[in-house]
């Protein structure tokens, strides 16, 4: 006697944010929201062009909370006024990406982002990103430096880290 059991993925909306979601299960962009963030993005600040581009990740298995999702990942590219390349992470493979989508705020239309760059003394930062006008051009960045622990093995240990990010910016879709 064969017995055969299946059982569905079950999948949940990026909105509203699920917390505690089984096992296998998919945070999947069922809105299609995230395709409207994709591409390239630029802005000014302190003498500086930040040029940030995201990619939307489809069905990825999140080991730590053991279930899939979608989400974007950021990859950037920072120059100065002379046009020299001060951070470039581009060219990274998406398994690498220093910036990775979280989720939605249960509140409102921002969508949260971390990052996370060990070659800059393993600084961290929380990101929030939104759209400024309805034709989804624009995109206001809100940026949240975190770095407590400098150890000895850090270049930066008796100076100041390397800031790449700005902390409050608009965006340009190029």
């Amino acid at each position: 006697m064969l017995t055969l059991s299946c059982k569905a993925q079950q999948i949940y909306s990026l909105r509203p944010t699920e917390t505690n979601l089984p096992e296998n299960s998919y945070q999947r962009d069922t809105n299609n929201e995230l395709p409207a963030y994709e591409g390239t993005w630029k802005g000014t600040w302190d003498n500086k062009m930040l040029f940030i581009t995201f990619k939307k990740i489809t069905n990825e298995y999140d080991t730590d909370f053991k279930y899939y999702r979608d989400y974007l990942i950021g990859k950037f590219k920072v120059l100065d006024s002379n046009g020299n390349v001060l951070f470039d992470n581009t060219n990274t493979n998406d398994d690498n990406a220093k910036i990775l989508g979280v989720n939605f705020r249960r509140y409102g239309d921002k969508y949260s982002l971390i990052y996370l760059d060990s070659d800059l003394c393993n600084t961290t930062g929380n990101i929030s990103i939104s759209f400024v006008d309805s034709s989804k051009t624009k995109l206001n960045w809100k940026y949240f430096y975190h770095n407590e622990i400098v150890t000895v093995d850090c270049p930066y240990y008796n100076s100041e880290i390397p800031q790449p990010l700005p902390k409050d910016i608009v965006l340009t879709k190029q």
